[in-house]
């Protein structure tokens, strides 16, 4: 699809939290990501997972049946959607390629309702209530950018979030906006001593890829506190705050930690070209002298 001319363009990012029932889920992220739509959102984004809680808490064969076929039933409904409202979306399920290989997957649907493509999840966690190596197979579509008809994106996946190689290897390909579905959060037994230091950290990173790469970043968290029947515990307090950072890293505009939320946040595409010109970080970079990254670490 031919991209529009203006350069500004709204982003919208739906936050919100998970009932136990997937259909009610995919009902109330359809519904938020029309009223994001009418409120005029352009490029529009969902948290990780929508579809369902956080179920990695666990390790349980049962929660298999919550991954779909792509394309399948929910990108049809979203497909359709933005047909309807000529929008972008963004939209982060869990997917079975094969009997044995799923994936945590992004969906990237154009403005006029086409599957542009797929990011599947590259950096796989496996952390207390974070068990998602025991789900998820490791991405192998590589980093990528689509150019969808209001902008150039690229989507990652909230522990992608983490890596600089990942923004980077993203940007490279010409992303003026990197998209992250995320859904993380506090365990409550470490708020207190813990929670203000991790969510300092995670929105530091974040704000960093974006003043390196000179563009946008664009994160879309759950909210709530899950626990789920069956496990038990503590569970986890997902702590919202999603965001939008400018090309220097700005923030500008951020979603609360308690409630449901549609931020929609325009932002200005011309900016990538300026910062990148007069921080042009991708132009001083020694690509003679990476060549250790390619390696786990170096003795």
């Amino acid at each position: 699809m031919k991209r529009i001319a203006s350069t500004i363009v709204k982003l919208g990012l739906v936050q919100t939290s998970a009932a136990a029932h997937p259909d009610v889920n995919l009902k109330q992220t359809l519904a938020l990501a029309e009223r994001a739509a009418k409120a005029g959102a352009k490029i529009i984004c969902t948290q990780e997972l929508f579809r369902s809680q956080y179920f990695c808490q666990s390790e349980d064969h049962k929660n298999f049946r919550l991954a779909e076929k792509i394309p399948g039933p929910t990108t049809d409904a979203f497909c359709r959607l933005a047909k309807k409202h000529k929008v972008v979306i963004i939209a982060s399920l869990f997917e079975k390629r094969a009997s044995g290989i799923y994936h945590n997957t992004a969906v990237i649907i154009d403005a006029d309702g086409s599957l542009l493509g797929s990011y599947r999840k590259m950096h796989i966690p496996d952390d207390p209530l974070f068990y998602e190596k025991f789900y998820f197979t490791l991405g192998d579509l590589g980093f990528k950018a689509w150019q969808t008809k209001y902008a150039k994106i690229g989507v990652l996946i909230c522990w992608d979030q983490w890596y600089p190689e990942a923004a980077r290897l993203t940007a490279m390909q010409g992303a003026e906006i990197l998209f992250y579905p995320t859904a993380i959060g506090w365990h409550p037994g470490e708020k207190k001593k813990y929670g203000l230091k991790q969510h300092s950290a995670w929105e530091t990173i974040q704000r960093s890829h974006a003043i390196a790469n000179g563009c946008y970043v664009a994160v879309a968290n759950r909210i709530g506190h899950e626990i789920l029947d069956g496990v038990g515990g503590d569970g986890i307090e997902f702590w919202g705050q999603s965001f939008v950072a400018g090309t220097s890293g700005e923030i500008i505009a951020k979603a609360g930690s308690a409630k449901a939320e549609i931020l929609i946040v325009p932002v200005d595409l011309a900016n990538v070209d300026t910062t990148r010109t007069h921080w042009p970080f991708l132009r001083d970079r020694r690509i003679d002298a990476y060549g250790n990254l390619t390696q786990r670490f170096v003795d």
